[in-house]
């Protein structure tokens, strides 16, 4: 990368999605979790683009070429009364580590928290993720240790939706 100006963090229209699907395909090779991948591209048009969005994305551009993007959505804390984002995935193309695209894009997903008037961004990452770890923690992240998350999908969440509800 050459100049900052050739750099742009924008958000993501609905011509991107071919790229954003690529994106996706390789982070998940990236974090040796291709074989979950079974969203489509129609999937991630009716989730950031139908009637009722429930995500949003970000590019980052070098150049007018996509390096990376965000893709995040709203939060709500009932103790605290307060909004937040939950950044999903934050992912920079490998020629493009390096450069200070993922600062950029969690920078531009700050602003866009306080701009909304929520009080916090969060993610998740994996502790294997030794790179993202300390990426994290330099920009003075912390790690929230006390809580465990937990997930029903599949087989489970379909039992449980079907039980009885008296």
């Amino acid at each position: 990368m050459t100049a900052d100006d050739e750099v742009c963090i924008r958000s993501a229209q609905e011509g991107d999605l071919p790229i954003i699907y690529s994106m996706i395909e390789d982070l998940a090779d990236h974090l040796g979790l291709a074989h979950e991948v079974v969203v489509s591209e129609e999937d991630l048009q009716q989730a950031l683009f139908g009637k009722q969005p429930r995500a949003e994305v970000v590019l980052a551009l070098v150049a007018g070429e996509a390096a990376g993007f965000a893709l995040f959505y709203g939060n709500y804390s009932t103790f605290r009364g307060q909004c937040g984002l939950h950044l999903e995935d934050l992912y920079v193309e490998p020629q493009w580590r390096g450069y200070g695209l993922g600062r950029r894009l969690l920078s531009y997903l700050a602003g866009l928290t306080i701009s909304r008037g929520c009080r916090r961004l969060e993610w998740w990452v994996q502790t294997t993720d030794s790179r993202a770890v300390r990426f994290y923690e330099m920009l003075d992240a912390k790690a929230k240790d006390e809580w465990t998350v937990y997930r029903l999908a599949g087989e489970p969440l379909q039992r449980l939706a079907e039980a009885p509800r008296k």
